[in-house]
């Protein structure tokens, strides 16, 4: 891989372009808070994909690191002892190479079926670790998680009667339907903490104990005081921000770290100018606190509107637009979600005081 710096006018386009000063604010920050409440911070690397962030988090305090999949987990490892995979386990192959992680490195996973327990237990006895489990309790998000305290205490019971293989270790939830904004967010959190000491509650009678209540997200993550139950947080996008973060009230444009560089290759359209980048850089994903907005900011134009993506293509109306991009001209766009746009990528390119390097984006395409 190319390995030299370039100026940033140099960097080949469509390419995720990261800056370095605000993605170091942008950590340093939230470890800051954290610390002020007694939290834990354990960041979730789906967001950024690489060694090097996670090493500046790491720096910045963060006591572990969430990931997604086993790949990712593999490749985290490389930096960090302890890793939590927040993402069910039950097929051998995924559960096997778990296990053979926990005989070096501290491996937990969420688990909210009897299934997943069974599996990833069978597999650390093969492997002779022992794999960390947390009970997934679903807080209102509908996806994962078992669906009341009585079924927590149950699944917990079963984990905790395990001889070998898996440890007890906590619960854990994911907040991701709260989309208020943060002066709105009390009420909600609220819901979620109850919920939570009701779990607790419930299990100290049973004589188990959570020690680990893993939680937060980017949308709540300065507000991760109002559930005091929480022992650590596990926000991704905080990192790199986008305009999901921007509209949703959380951050402003300044804190973006991540854009997409792209060039204008055509304005053959009238009203329209084409870049170089379509859904095999920026994804379909509409913004969530505002789906008509397109997909994503250009930052120099920001009344032009990426109205349609094809595979390599992006189509802009620039109708209201006092002044309109020309052919060959660069682009920097805010993705509307930058989570899966970097999993597109082979490598991001660090910028630092106008020049920038590349840096290898290491879970790239990790999806088991």
């Amino acid at each position: 891989m190319h390995t030299s710096t370039v100026a940033y006018d140099e960097i080949p386009t469509p390419a995720l372009v990261v800056d370095g000063g605000i993605a170091r604010r942008n950590i340093e920050r939230l470890a800051a808070y954290t610390v002020s409440r007694g939290i834990q911070l354990r960041p979730h690397t789906k967001t950024h994909k690489s060694q090097l962030i996670a090493q500046l988090q790491r720096a910045a305090g963060a006591s572990g690191l969430t990931v997604a999949k086993v790949g990712e987990a593999e490749q985290m490892a490389e930096v960090c002892d302890d890793i939590l995979m927040a993402y069910p386990a039950v097929d051998p192959a995924r559960c096997d190479r778990l296990a053979r992680l926990a005989l070096t490195k501290t491996v937990r996973v969420a688990i909210d079926s009897s299934y997943a327990l069974e599996a990833l237990a069978a597999a650390a006895e093969r492997a002779g670790s022992t794999i960390g489990l947390l009970v997934e309790l679903d807080v209102g998000m509908g996806r994962t998680g078992v669906a009341s305290p009585d079924a927590a205490l149950k699944l917990a019971r079963l984990v905790a009667a395990r001889k070998s293989g898996v440890r007890l270790d906590g619960i854990l939830c994911y907040p991701g339907q709260v989309w208020e904004p943060a002066d709105l967010q009390e009420a909600p959190l609220s819901k979620i903490a109850a919920l939570l000491q009701e779990t607790i509650d419930l299990w100290a009678k049973d004589g188990l104990k959570a020690s680990i209540v893993s939680g937060g997200s980017t949308p709540t993550a300065y507000q991760s005081h109002l559930v005091p139950t929480w022992t650590e947080v596990r926000p991704g996008t905080y990192v790199y921000n986008d305009m999901n973060t921007v509209r949703g009230g959380y951050c402003t444009l300044d804190d973006c770290a991540a854009r997409i560089v792209c060039t204008v290759i055509s304005n053959a359209v009238d009203g329209q100018v084409v870049i170089d980048g379509g859904t095999k850089t920026f994804t379909s994903d509409l913004c969530i606190p505002a789906r008509d907005t397109g997909h994503g900011l250009i930052v120099e134009y920001p009344d032009a509107k990426i109205t349609r993506l094809s595979e390599e293509h992006g189509q802009v109306d620039v109708t209201g637009c006092e002044h309109r991009p020309k052919i060959g001209e660069r682009v920097s766009v805010i993705p509307n979600h930058i989570c899966p746009c970097v999993n597109l990528q082979d490598r991001f390119w660090w910028l630092e005081q106008d020049v920038a390097r590349p840096v290898q984006v290491d879970a790239r395409g990790k999806l088991s």
